[in-house]
């Protein structure tokens, strides 16, 4: 089919068409308008509005895509033509294929007959294919405002709605931004003129209602049925070809792609999501392991970098644990797609390398019924610290689908790390996603090695994280914004960066109505908290595209408020689906903690852990104490992490000489966090930190856009966690005894962490003298010390005698004593 100029014009003045005088009409505050109903088209010397429909007539060239009439209202859209420049490598040609001055290419005018003057907002539907055919001006009676400039959408390959403005804060565009002012009543000129060649352009809004209050029922509906655009001639099945990728060694992922029945990430009949459902098996007859894998559906195969939202490929990944012969079997369920339930064959898989990067050189890391994960093949006890902020750490600019609903949260750049992304490091789409890639590389290269974020936050605090193709369709997901997100994973596992996945939001975690969470016309929680099929379609996703990593948790939700049977439902269910095991955790208030984590003790507890808030960073210690012994007494003993430590406006501060830094602040110092929460937890018996960075203080748990603000706190993480690998602790053997050094209410003047009659460690966080009991019939002992704030080891030597009198310390140190070493 071939677009053609449209030709039914009045008159041909000066360069300008006229294809009708006859003004459209506004009416209550809202008016509709066919793109090709244009009064005028001037200025279009070098770039022209064409009316595209059925009928075939020759156009300029290049243009380089199809026509788009499948969805085109009114079966018929304007383009831009030519169009040369399709791709972000393709020449930028001020005043040729691309305009960033309103008013000046390719205008078009149409008469409107305004009966209510004031402000309107303008939605506009047009079709994207790329990254370089998404812009737009709008201006009224030859004036182009800033509030008409720069129009943006983000959708590709589909007819989408949107009303946003670039801005250099944010140039997927922020809502709300794109409007003009009727100054009074009557005939009025409204102008679109040209930005970016190749524009696609099918139809117009304009309305009194802020994009932000309320979107026309046209956008409302539009967004429903855009689902099924794609034409019959499109949906053809694929043959069900299966494909299978990776390194093939031990331990990396194994992705197996079946070429399966055709889908639409918004289709309704059949869901992809809810009605289709895929899954592998996967067995290695040698050992006997074998794992059902959830699958899920992932478009043409590579959305990440096409955006696409429609195709035939169905996808899950292995983890494989063991080298050899590995088989499989597919399993896919709905009406008619018996082609691809049954399908078998094999592949081989080789040990791992002698210098595989980050966790794949350790294996999983596991649970194991001790309150310290440990790794699969290396059986090394993990410790961890990190970053809890910001929570936001995926409402990034570079991701497919992502907005900033709320202007104090504006989506995030990471511009201050793109320095720290190498060549060798990967992105997405022509160069996106260096600045989160690199701030992965900047805390790997601190030596950090967790990070945390939310995957759902709608109605939160943020406001800018989902997984679905719009933040309240809750039964569609999208394929590429997911497919992006575990480029970032993988990457963040390669780098030894440990995942911890916090699945919801107090905000959105039940129906109750939270303070922050807004009027939404859409309930933000999952089925009011319950275990329905909102909920369970969002934890299989989260599992069948994210579980095969290897250092991970799922935390049921940050400051959770589920009732226990909610919570418990939800646990269940992703022990039942993560063929994988992976730690399980609850998070929730300071003053809910006793109401919260009881019910879970018990030596059946589908919990594995605990992820623990205070609201002072002086009030860790006691509180990993009390938890890790209560589980142990109840049997079954939890991996207990400090994740959200201080008060909720500064939690972690910022370096004292980081720009910003108020000169009059008196809050906790980075030395108070160093002792009373890193060294508290670890000699706790807690299995590491993350820190949360507070509201009030710069680069804070939303807005935080450069992680050395706290450059030097990660110094004392990384001192701290190279002395427990450095001195080989057998970490599951040793428990908190504070009582052995005079310490039985496990306040904050010393800590001790021992395995009696083996090995003690014992921090004293202002030094000072110190008696360790039950060793005075010891004959030797090694002591080694350590300066916690420069990581510095002072002493290591052999001594004859008791422990039981430690040197008097000046100032902050952590003493090692090992019994009865030669």
């Amino acid at each position: 089919m071939k677009k053609h100029l449209f030709l039914n014009l009045s008159s041909l003045i000066g360069g300008s068409l006229f294809v009708g005088a006859e003004a459209h009409v506004e009416r209550n505050g809202y008016l509709e308008v066919e793109a090709e109903a244009f009064s005028a088209q001037h200025a279009d010397e070098v770039r022209r509005w064409y009316r595209i429909d059925e009928a075939p007539l020759d156009l300029p060239e290049p243009d380089g895509d199809e026509t788009h009439l499948g969805g085109a209202s009114g079966g018929a859209y304007l383009e831009l033509l030519p169009d040369t420049r399709r791709t972000h490598d393709d020449p930028l040609l001020r005043g040729e294929n691309f305009m960033p001055d309103p008013g000046e290419m390719a205008i078009l005018t149409y008469k409107v007959e305004f009966n209510n003057p004031g402000r309107y907002y303008c939605w506009v539907r047009a079709y994207s294919t790329g990254t370089e055919d998404n812009g737009l001006h709008l201006g009224i009676n030859g004036e182009w405002p800033e509030s008409g400039s720069r129009m943006q959408w983000t959708a590709k390959k589909r007819w989408q709605w949107d009303s946003k403005q670039r801005t250099q804060e944010k140039h997927s565009g922020e809502l709300g931004k794109i409007w003009i002012d009727v100054p009074h009543k009557g005939e009025h000129s409204i102008q679109f003129s040209m930005r970016e060649d190749g524009f696609e352009f099918d139809k117009f809004i304009l309305t009194k209602a802020s994009p932000e209050d309320e979107q026309p029922a046209k956008v409302r509906q539009d967004a429903a049925s855009n689902a099924q655009v794609a034409t019959e001639s499109d949906r053809v099945d694929g043959q069900g070809e299966i494909q299978v990728a990776g390194t093939m060694k031990v331990w990396q992922p194994v992705t197996l792609t079946l070429d399966g029945p055709f889908a639409h990430e918004q289709d309704q009949d059949p869901n992809p999501f809810t009605d289709l459902r895929f899954s592998v098996t996967f067995a290695h007859e040698e050992s006997g392991i074998n794992y059902t894998v959830p699958g899920y559906f992932a478009a043409d195969g590579n959305p990440g970098e096409t955006s696409a939202q429609a195709g035939t490929k169905w996808r899950a990944h292995l983890s494989p644990d063991v080298p050899g012969d590995w088989s499989f079997e597919t399993h896919f369920e709905g009406e008619d797609k018996a082609l691809y339930d049954g399908l078998t064959g094999s592949f081989v898989v080789s040990g791992k390398g002698e210098d595989e990067p980050g966790f794949y050189a350790e294996g999983r890391l596991q649970y194991r019924g001790e309150p310290y994960l440990q790794f699969a093949d290396s059986g090394r006890s993990f410790i961890k610290a990190g970053a809890d902020a910001p929570e936001t750490l995926l409402g990034y600019a570079d991701f497919d689908g992502t907005e900033a609903r709320k202007r104090k949260v504006p989506l995030k750049t990471y511009d201050a790390h793109r320095q720290d992304w190498k060549k060798s490091d990967p992105t997405w789409k022509n160069g996106k996603g260096k600045g989160l890639i690199g701030a992965l590389n900047y805390l790997a290269s601190e030596e950090m090695n967790a990070v945390s974020f939310l995957t759902y936050n709608a109605g939160g605090d943020g406001d800018n994280v989902w997984p679905f193709v719009s933040r309240d369709d809750k039964f569609h997901y999208d394929c590429s914004k997911l497919d992006q997100w575990n480029v970032v994973f993988t990457h963040a596992q390669a780098q030894g960066i440990f995942l911890h996945f916090k699945l919801q939001e107090t905000e959105n975690d039940d129906r109750r109505r939270k303070k922050n969470a807004g009027d939404d016309a859409v309930d933000p929680s999952l089925d009011g908290g319950d275990l329905g099929p909102e909920r369970s379609l969002y934890l299989r996703e989260m599992i069948a595209r994210f579980g095969h990593h290897l250092a991970l948790n799922w935390n049921l939700g940050e400051e959770n408020t589920q009732s226990t049977e909610q919570q418990l439902a939800m646990a269940r269910l992703i022990q039942k689906t993560d063929p994988y095991g992976h730690h399980i955790v609850l998070h929730t208030y300071p003053n809910q903690q006793d109401k919260v984590y009881r019910p879970h003790l018990g030596e059946d507890s589908v919990l594995t852990g605990l992820s623990l808030q205070n609201s002072a960073v002086t009030d860790c210690h006691h509180q990993v104490v009390k938890w890790a012994e209560l589980s142990a007494a109840s049997g079954k003993k939890w991996a207990i992490a400090f994740d959200e430590p201080g008060s909720a406006g500064i939690g972690m501060p910022a370096d004292p000489d980081y720009p910003g830094m108020p000169d009059d602040y008196d809050g906790p110092s980075i030395h108070d966090v160093r002792k009373y929460t890193l060294w508290g937890t670890l000699l706790a018996g807690g299995w590491g930190v993350e820190y949360y960075f507070g509201y009030k203080l710069p680069q804070n748990d939303l807005n935080c856009e450069d992680w050395r603000s706290r450059d030097r706190s990660w110094d004392y993480c990384r001192y701290a966690l190279r002395i427990f690998e450095e001195e080989s602790l057998p970490l599951t053997e040793m428990t908190n005894h504070d009582e052995l050094i005079g310490n039985p209410k496990h306040d904050n003047s010393r800590y001790c962490l021992a395995k009696p009659g083996a090995v003690y460690l014992i921090y004293l966080p202002e030094g000072g003298e110190c008696q360790l009991a039950g060793v005075e019939d010891v004959a030797s002992y090694r002591l080694s010390a350590y300066r916690t704030e420069t990581g510095t080891k002072v002493e290591d030597r052999l001594i004859e005698g008791s422990p039981s009198e430690l040197p008097t310390a000046e100032g902050e140190i952590l003493y090692i004593v090992r019994l009865n070493e030669a």
